[in-house]
């Protein structure tokens, strides 16, 4: 399924011409990948990925290939933490970016006074930035060397990290699919599908749990289930895992343990409204449990227990607003993660235009 993004053609804008080297690089790293607006903060992350930084040429390149203006590409690779815009190849910063988290959690074990250590005593051939909450709390202070968050961190230790370009963030011992299939995972999945239990004896029997929304609202989720069962067709999914606030790393918990139950939850989920698809939107600061979901969404949808609508794993880029729903659906769409006016609300008008079921995963887990 593609999003309904609208391909405009744009004039060249005078004294902004695209170099052919940079529209070369954009085009071999976007091969043959679909030119779609929604698409465009995963294309932002592939060029960082590859160059270090977002160049002006790449970014007027990138527009080019997506038929935006130059201005709707900057304001957007602008507008996100993670992404480092620079005028021109000279300024293209270190290759490792080492970031201090400044969360509440930290503070109190130090934080500050590890950021002021590292700026001193690291290389300057290393970038030392401080950041919002990076959803570690439980083992303050972290420092995050490039995508490897370091635990209780001490000066020596991210020094360490540096010097052996540990770069990569550990994977989790998460349970995979074989061991949650032969545990009677998916069997739920499967009666549904089967016929042996109705959409609407599963939207009561989840009315009669009193389930709430775990996210912070506490609304009823049978109740929002139902709202979106009544709701014209097209319905669609959204998964928000951009848990910012301080303390706050529920959600990482429970992905670095079993991501195959939230997956079935949130599949049930959308047996139960009829949803197209599902977007699965996860905090670019868990590069770790990123990896996973890309690996065990690979192996359930080349092993399907029964039929899957589509998945996508959308990535954020450090924004703390997009833990607002409405902010959340705006980035995923490929814009500025900026709240939305209410009402309508996404249960009506949601991704794309279409009528959105919003979860976290403590919920559907």
């Amino acid at each position: 399924m593609t999003g309904p993004a609208k391909n405009r053609s744009r004039l060249p804008v005078r004294g902004r011409e695209t170099s052919s080297t940079a529209l070369s690089d954009v085009r071999s790293l976007l091969g043959e990948s679909p030119r779609r607006r929604d698409l465009l903060v995963e294309y932002l992350h592939r060029i960082q990925d590859r160059y270090g930084c977002l160049r002006k040429d790449h970014l007027l390149a990138l527009a080019e290939e997506l038929r935006l203006s130059g201005t709707e590409v900057y304001e957007v690779a602008t507008f996100y933490h993670h992404f480092t815009v620079v005028e021109s190849p000279v300024d293209t910063p270190p290759p490792i970016t080492v970031r201090v988290c400044q969360s509440l959690t930290c503070a109190m074990y130090g934080g500050a006074s590890l950021l002021a250590e590292l700026e001193k005593r690291l290389s300057p051939a290393v970038r030392v930035l401080p950041a919002p909450c990076v959803g570690r709390c439980h083992s303050a202070p972290v420092a995050v060397v490039h995508q490897n968050p370091i635990d209780a961190a001490s000066v020596d230790q991210v020094r360490r990290a540096v010097e052996q370009q540990a770069v990569t963030a550990p994977g989790p011992a998460a349970e995979t699919l074989d061991p949650y299939c032969r545990d009677g995972g998916y069997k739920l999945l499967q009666r549904c599908q089967a016929g042996r239990l109705t959409r609407d004896e599963i939207i009561g029997a989840l009315k009669d749990s009193r389930l709430r929304g775990l996210g912070g609202a506490g609304f009823p989720a049978g109740t929002k289930w139902e709202i979106l069962r009544n709701q014209p067709k097209p319905r669609l999914i959204a998964v928000n895992i951009d848990e910012g606030e301080p303390g706050t790393f529920k959600d990482r918990y429970y992905l670095e343990r079993s991501p195959h139950r939230f997956l079935e939850g949130a599949l049930i989920a959308a047996w139960a409204i009829e949803a197209e698809a599902v977007y699965i939107y996860l905090r670019d600061e868990y590069a770790a449990c990123r990896a996973l979901l890309e690996r065990e969404i690979a192996a359930l949808e080349k092993s399907p227990p029964c039929t899957l609508p589509p998945l996508y794993l959308r990535r954020g880029a450090g924004a703390y607003i997009c833990g607002e729903e409405s902010a959340m659906l705006e980035s995923i769409e490929g814009r500025r993660g900026e709240p939305r006016h209410k009402p309508p609300y996404p249960s009506e008008v949601g991704l794309f235009g279409r009528p959105t079921l919003i979860h976290n995963v403590e919920t559907l887990y």
